[in-house]
């Protein structure tokens, strides 16, 4: 079964993430638990945990279709000693409101080199910051998103996110969500009937499918290899509605969150209805 959804808001607390999710006829949602541009977020109190777990079980939402997401300022390879340990102790908290929550996931982007390190020097580092917080921590998977490699940013290479997956030592822990634009931005031609196969061919020969733990659907802005990330709505950009198609109707996806990230959230429920409107059985 595919599980379609959207990154949904949490105005008024997250507990009413869910009810939003349902609103909008989304089968799986992501969120953030706290502020998306600040350090620390304000505790969530045990009465908002609770009715948010309320409101995921009533409304059918089980925490492996659920892919919570950090805050924007984290960077686990960070070569700045002060703002490398900020991330670390941001990651921590964020990992942290997802246990509260009964969660399982928390998504990230890698990090950053910003011209001051080498690529495997930086990936070791966020393989480290991982170590350090996954020790810290339980029952949450550290999933790391695909990036389209603007500027120093890493993961835009399956390699380096395989890189990462090599050094974590709890590797139960450890998974991977695929942005659909980034990785068409980053080089990966998802468009084409035979591009599309090469690409989750090499995925699985260079990281394994078995570490997918999700999707952001999102259409892209710009042409194949950009680098640059600029979402776009489904069926509107460069990877076209042909593509979709043939992703909904791929069986390796099934039973993990494919959530929606395009630029307008008014049409989410629209484009939702689009995307199960294309699944053929």
């Amino acid at each position: 079964m595919k599980y379609i959804g959207a990154h949904v808001s949490v105005a008024g607390g997250v507990s009413k993430a869910p009810l939003e999710a349902a609103r909008i006829g989304g089968k799986a949602f992501a969120l953030f638990t706290g502020s998306n541009t600040r350090w620390v977020s304000k505790a969530i109190s045990p009465k908002e945990a609770d009715a948010f777990k309320k409101n995921c079980k009533e409304l059918g939402y089980s925490p492996d279709v659920i892919l919570p997401h950090d805050n924007f300022l984290i960077n686990l390879g960070s070569p700045d000693a002060e703002k490398l340990e900020k991330s670390r102790k941001s990651f921590l908290d964020e990992m942290r409101r997802c246990e509260q929550l009964g969660l399982t996931m928390l998504n990230f982007h890698p990090g950053s080199h910003l011209n001051q390190m080498e690529e495997d020097k930086c990936l070791d580092l966020i393989a480290e910051s991982l170590n350090i917080i996954l020790d810290q921590t339980q029952g949450v998977t550290a999933v790391i998103e695909s990036t389209a490699g603007q500027g120093s940013n890493l993961g835009h290479r399956f390699e380096h996110i395989a890189h990462i997956i090599d050094k974590v030592e709890d590797k139960s822990r450890i998974g991977v969500c695929v942005d659909t634009c980034h990785s068409y931005s980053a080089g990966y031609d998802l468009r084409s009937p035979d591009g599309y196969e090469d690409t989750w061919k090499e995925f699985d020969s260079i990281i394994g499918l078995n570490y997918l733990r999700g999707m952001h659907l999102n259409d892209d802005k710009r042409e194949l290899g950009s680098r640059i990330d600029r979402h776009e709505l489904i069926g509107k950009g460069t990877l076209g509605l042909e593509f979709f198609e043939r992703l909904v109707n791929d069986s390796r996806f099934e039973n993990i969150p494919l959530i929606l990230e395009t630029p307008d959230p008014e049409l989410w429920p629209e484009e939702i209805a689009l995307l199960y409107s294309l699944i053929k059985n």
